[in-house]
């Protein structure tokens, strides 16, 4: 019988975020196959916590309270744990953590194991300033010559990687972005879907409360439409909670805007909800797109991502406008209200990015990466 695959993932906390849900899940469901898995966990808090998957999380003390330099901590953490425990693979959930896989690699050189990383954000950038994002594809390039294999959460990121990572094809691999577990899909696809109302249409987003997000352009733009008995609810928390609250009462919204902060039942609200939007600057294959596609509701979204066209069934589930620009993103909450939609189509997109595929996907290639540092020369 073959030995059990270790793969180890870094973790910086229980912090409410995409990346860091998905990839619990995909550890859950990877512990179910028979793997070894070992989440380096970087501290426990966060609001993800009591509902988090039950795992080997492997927790030091911290010397100091880590939150403001987490990433430190995080390297710190790894090197420590790779020294003293074997691992077959590491997995990096989201281009966040690949600073701490670039130090890895060349502090534990040709000890270091292989590494998978998960593309979870744009890598063009263009909300960056040119000197900035200059620098930042500089980095990628590192990234492309330090790490081992990446992988993309849609189709369209695979020329995406090439393009700005600079790595052939063999090293890139899609596999689309779990963000559904199989009950979670079942209860999105089971909630009622009527006809918008021509009045009084309820918009939802979701996401934490920072600046990649862009709150205040949907607020803005929130406040551009001619239905003032339309509703807003934003589901998240985060570091720009109190400049969103300034703002709304600014433009005079206050009463028509909800903030309720970080919740763990998104189905609800989504299932209470007529279109969902998304303003951000930039994303990867945002998760909430997939939970309101499952959903069965329209999109209003900026065209944050390479997939998100793509997502949207090009233009059958939803309607793009340029990130930045409050008027075209309020054109789109209106129209996308009143455009011809298939919500059983909606589901049936959202059904390849479900944890039952992506998983043993993901444990071919790590099985695939092992074997390949297994016959490399010493």
């Amino acid at each position: 019988m073959s030995a059990a695959l270790r793969i180890a993932v870094p973790i910086h906390s229980f912090e409410p975020g995409g990346v860091e849900r998905v990839a619990l899940g995909l550890c859950a469901a990877w512990q179910v196959a028979g793997a070894e898995v070992a989440v380096v966990l970087g501290r426990r808090e966060g609001a993800m916590a009591p509902d988090a998957p039950s795992l080997n999380y492997l927790l030091e003390p911290e010397p100091i309270p880590t939150r403001g330099f987490e990433t430190l901590w995080m390297m710190w953490r790894m090197i420590g744990y790779l020294r003293r425990n074997p691992a077959d693979v590491i997995f990096c959930s989201g281009n966040t953590y690949a600073v701490v896989i670039a130090v890895l690699k060349l502090v534990l050189g040709r000890h270091c194991p292989p590494v998978a990383i998960k593309i979870s954000n744009d890598l063009e950038r263009r909300d960056l300033p040119q000197p900035v994002r200059w620098f930042y594809h500089r980095w990628l390039r590192i990234q492309g010559r330090l790490i081992d294999h990446f992988v993309g959460m849609a189709a369209p990121m695979r020329d995406e990687i090439a393009r700005w990572v600079g790595v052939p094809d063999d090293r890139i691999t899609i596999i689309e972005d779990p963000s559904l577990g199989e009950e979670q899909y079942a209860a999105l696809c089971a909630l009622p879907r009527g006809a918008v109302p021509p009045a009084g249409a309820h918009y939802l987003s979701i996401g934490r409360l920072a600046r990649q997000k862009n709150f205040p352009v949907l607020l803005r733009a929130f406040a551009l439409l001619a239905d003032k008995t339309s509703r807003l609810t934003i589901l998240g928390e985060g570091g720009e909670r109190a400049r969103l609250e300034k703002l709304a009462r600014q433009l005079g919204i206050v009463d028509r805007v909800a903030l309720p902060g970080h919740s763990n039942a998104t189905s609800a609200a989504l299932g209470q909800a007529d279109c969902f939007v998304m303003s951000s600057d930039y994303e990867g294959v945002p998760a909430v797109t997939i939970e309101a596609l499952a959903a069965g509701l329209p999109i209003a979204s900026t065209a944050c991502s390479v997939s998100m066209h793509g997502l949207l069934g090009d233009g059958a589930f939803g309607i793009l406008v340029p990130p930045r620009d409050p008027a075209a993103l309020a054109g789109a909450m209106a129209d996308a209200c009143v455009m011809p939609f298939d919500p059983a189509a909606a589901r049936r997109a959202a059904a390849p990015f479900r944890l039952s595929q992506a998983a043993p996907r993901y444990l071919a290639l790590f099985q695939s990466l092992t074997k390949s540092a297994k016959a490399a020369p010493a």
